[in-house]
């Protein structure tokens, strides 16, 4: 089954979703952002799609509108949409509920978050990314379902309250444990050490937490209770307070688990 879709938002996740969805079949008849720029960077990229400035969708022949956009946007664009009838509008949220859309002109509504983190400019394989669809009608959620499969071979139907669950599991994973490669990179530099020895150390941690459980990978002086270590290291740390803090407070955390 191929759909025609409209994408509303110009940001990192609608730069690698909209390609994704052409190149599975799917005709993508408009892309809106506030600007011009913001719409032709995506546009560009597809074979023959409008860039649109404003949210009057009501002649549209697009059947599915996906709302990828801020999270703090969506409220407000889901309630100044205008779309035409039998219209399905989905949100790529990972935290916020169903029904916040549930005051747009939309005949339908739902859900699909890819939960991956994305970057324009940075090429990603979508058939590895997993789709968490929702939906109240059994009937958009079997769409929902077979659009996700057109482009992925990951496809999860999961509850709003879930679904949070999973977002603030994906920030530790993901957006916490890329913050702490960020600091090691701060510390390496300013000592004048090239970073590049971290690498092979970086890569086999998050290989082996993957293969046998993070709880069984973990090494280093606070999962040995080497507390003359975890002191020297604090002490080192005292040129930057707050980093000595969360180095205290995620070594106490592994001791306590």
């Amino acid at each position: 089954m191929k759909f025609r879709i409209a994408i509303i938002g110009a940001g990192n996740v609608a730069w690698h979703l909209a390609p994704a969805l052409e190149e599975a079949g799917h005709e993508i008849t408009e892309v809106y952002a506030r600007t011009l720029k913001g719409a032709e960077e995506v546009t560009k990229r597809l074979y023959a799609t409008e860039p649109k400035l404003d949210l009057d969708f009501a002649e549209s022949r697009a059947e599915i509108f996906i709302l990828a956009i801020k999270d703090d946007a969506v409220a407000e664009v889901a309630d100044s949409i205008i779309l035409p009838e039998e219209s399905i509008l989905v949100h790529t949220s990972g935290t916020l509920p169903l029904d916040i859309l549930s005051y747009s002109s939309a005949s339908f509504t739902g859900i699909f978050y890819p939960l991956q983190s994305f970057t324009a400019g940075q090429k990603m394989d979508l058939s590895e990314v997993p789709f968490l669809i929702e939906s109240a009608d059994q009937e958009i959620l079997q769409k929902l379902k077979k659009l996700a499969k057109s482009i992925s071979n990951q496809c999860y139907q999961v509850r709003s309250k879930d679904r949070k669950a999973i977002h603030v599991a994906a920030v530790f994973a993901s957006n916490f444990s890329n913050h702490m490669i960020r600091i090691s990179e701060e510390i390496m530099r300013r000592q004048g050490l090239d970073f590049e020895m971290m690498k092979p150390l970086i890569i086999e941690t998050i290989s082996k937490s993957l293969q046998i459980g993070a709880k069984k990978a973990q090494t280093g002086p606070a999962i040995r209770e080497d507390f003359e270590t975890l002191e020297d290291h604090f002490r080192f740390l005292n040129f930057n307070p707050e980093l000595a803090e969360i180095y205290r407070l995620i070594s106490q955390d592994i001791i306590d688990s």
